[in-house]
């Protein structure tokens, strides 16, 4: 049991950090409540709060073709990257089949290569097939990559189901697949939400990808998008500020939205084994 003298410790370690971190971001969404045309230097409050900034921003940026194109691509990832690691996982968790370890380690392979050393490679075998410059070439490798985490993540948490639950279903004559949705899936709901977060934010930011395959505009997404308005408006700081706000206020909504279950799922010990 800690003491109160602890507890305050830790709660003040926690708030300075905290600070830390929401220092920048806080300045940020500051410079954007400016004018345009203001002339800012440093941390400080804005004389008079001008939200058509981010009207502006949106329309010289050209954030909703952006916006749109890192939709669609997050939720393809997100969607296929969930469905396969919740089937690779169920597999790896429950089931015994030969090879199942060399398999398992093999596709956590994949966790430790740097994806910096084969997106060239990836490239040349993408426009083999005639993929660059398509939401493929930037949907099918993050699927490849994150499955690799997904299965890790979804093993953890089938291993943690009571194996008197999967026996009375398989008893019942239920097959694997109604076994998975009706009596081992439902329970592991906050996991299924912390991997669904988290593959979103690492699709969503996605920048290397998005920029060695797509050289056409409409297909941009907005991280890659924003970095181009960056480079073409280098004085505009407080337009780049406002169009920086928009590109991540979509992760930062949805993590509010599932914050909850977010840290249910991490803190239930998700990667338990």
């Amino acid at each position: 049991m800690t003491s109160r003298a602890e507890r305050v410790f830790a709660y003040c370690f926690l708030t300075f950090f905290a600070i830390i971190a929401l220092f920048p971001i806080v300045g940020v969404v500051l410079l954007a409540l400016n004018p345009r045309d203001a002339q800012i230097s440093g941390f400080g409050l804005p004389e008079q709060v001008h939200p058509h900034t981010f009207v502006e921003a949106w329309q010289v940026a050209h954030l909703s073709a952006y916006l749109r194109s890192s939709v669609i691509v997050s939720a393809c990832v997100v969607i296929g990257s969930t469905i396969l690691s919740i089937l690779a996982g169920y597999a790896f968790g429950t089931m015994t089949f030969r090879g199942q370890s060399w398999l398992f380690y093999l596709l956590l392979s994949g966790m430790i290569l740097p994806f910096e050393a084969v997106v060239v490679p990836l490239y040349y075998d993408l426009r083999q097939f005639g993929l660059t410059n398509t939401y493929a070439s930037m949907v099918l490798p993050q699927i490849a990559i994150n499955v690799c985490f997904g299965t890790f993540w979804m093993r953890a948490y089938f291993r943690s189901v009571p194996r008197s639950m999967l026996e009375a279903a398989e008893v019942d004559g239920a097959s694997s697949l109604r076994t998975l949705l009706r009596v081992a899936l439902p329970p592991g709901k906050p996991a299924v939400l912390t991997l669904t977060v988290l593959l979103f934010m690492w699709s969503w930011n996605e920048f290397l990808l998005p920029l060695v395959m797509v050289t056409d505009e409409s297909k941009r997404t907005a991280p890659l998008g924003l970095a181009f308005f960056a480079g073409q408006h280098t004085t505009d700081r407080v337009g780049q500020a406002a169009a920086a706000v928009i590109v991540a206020a979509p992760v930062i909504i949805m993590f509010i939205v599932f914050q909850r279950s977010f840290i249910r799922g991490m803190a239930s010990g998700a990667v338990k084994e």
